[in-house]
């Protein structure tokens, strides 16, 4: 890309008189700089190392020093900001359209198999970058408002809304799958059942755009992710005891998995355990924290089979709360 045309694009300033005037690629590593490159300086540390290896140019955002006045020093205002733009010109460049889904949505994509001419995007806008760099002309593009910045897309689009083939439940369990799709059977797949609706959305969309899919075994995600606990709280297999922690780090979705809950596991002592500034239409069972250490309270205290854990994720199993105290460890 030439140099007046990158900063007109990026509405960034360049400082000095360089001697070059285009770059061959972008590059964010220093170790990885070649000959030609412009070097996005994150860390403003790597900058000595990015010039030695050949860089062409330096942006920055940070104060930075120059060293070399014949490679071309820009300033910006943001890198973010500055990539963003740059990203959305390579969507425009590559005819790129971007469908817009849930964060459940997505995550169950990352789990499918699809020709080169889809993929499903998500990271920091550095992998996003290098993403769209690499695909082909038209290339479809999955993904997430709730993770990615929509600005970055020239063209966007819902998910299609029609009647559709269901997604046909042969055999459940809370945590467990057996279903026919298209006249395939997918047997004992590690997703809910409170995630169907959400496949059958998905593979909608590969339907009706004709995107050629395969898919794998699933493994769980992380929403209404199951912990097998004993009563200690030790964690088991999969499927090998009856205590369940359940962990949803998405408050939107607790009305939802606390309705499912309700209606496929009436039999079992349920409780739920939510921030002490959620709301819920419901009241029976639920017990609210302000922080890790109450919800370590609330388990040790309470007697259930399930457990629904909303606002954090597994996580804080292998991470030492106040007084050294760990869900893994002996209550």
């Amino acid at each position: 890309m030439r140099l007046e045309n990158f900063l007109a694009l990026t509405q960034t300033t360049l400082i000095n008189e360089p001697y070059v005037h285009s770059f061959e690629n972008i590059a964010f590593d220093a170790l990885k700089v070649k000959r030609g490159d412009l070097f996005f300086a994150y860390t403003t540390q790597e900058i000595p190392l990015a010039v030695e290896n050949g860089a062409y140019g330096v942006i920055f955002d940070k104060p930075a020093q120059i060293s070399d006045n014949e490679i071309a020093w820009i300033k910006a205002d943001s890198l973010d900001n500055a990539l963003k733009k740059l990203i959305r010109f390579k969507t425009i460049e590559k005819e790129i359209v971007a469908y817009e889904c849930n964060e459940i949505i997505l995550k169950l994509s990352l789990q499918v198999i699809t020709l080169p001419n889809f993929r499903t995007i998500c990271g920091d806008l550095k992998s996003i970058f290098k993403i769209i760099s690499e695909v082909e002309t038209k290339t479809i593009l999955l993904f997430s408002p709730a993770l990615t910045s929509k600005e970055i897309f020239a063209v966007v689009k819902k998910m299609p809304i029609a009647s559709f083939e269901p997604v046909e439940i042969m055999e459940q369990t809370l945590f467990e799958t057996s279903f026919i799709y298209d006249n395939v059977f997918y047997e004992r797949q590690l997703i809910s059942p409170f995630f169907i609706p959400y496949l059958e959305e998905l593979l909608h969309l590969y339907k009706t755009l004709k995107i050629e899919y395969k898919l794998k075994k699933f493994t769980p995600i992380e929403h209404f992710e199951p912990v097998f606990t004993n009563k200690k709280f030790e964690i088991k297999n999969f499927g090998s005891s009856d205590k369940v922690l359940i962990f949803e780090p998405n408050i939107e979705l607790i009305e939802k998995q606390i309705s499912f809950l309700q209606q496929h596991a009436s039999w079992a002592n349920t409780i739920f355990v939510l921030p002490h500034d959620v709301e819920s239409k419901d009241s029976k069972n639920i017990f609210r924290y302000k922080n890790e250490k109450e919800i370590v309270n609330i388990l040790r205290n309470n007697l259930f089979n399930f457990a629904l854990i909303v606002g954090v994720d597994k996580s804080i199993l292998n991470r030492p709360l106040s007084n050294q105290t760990q869900l893994t460890m002996d209550f």
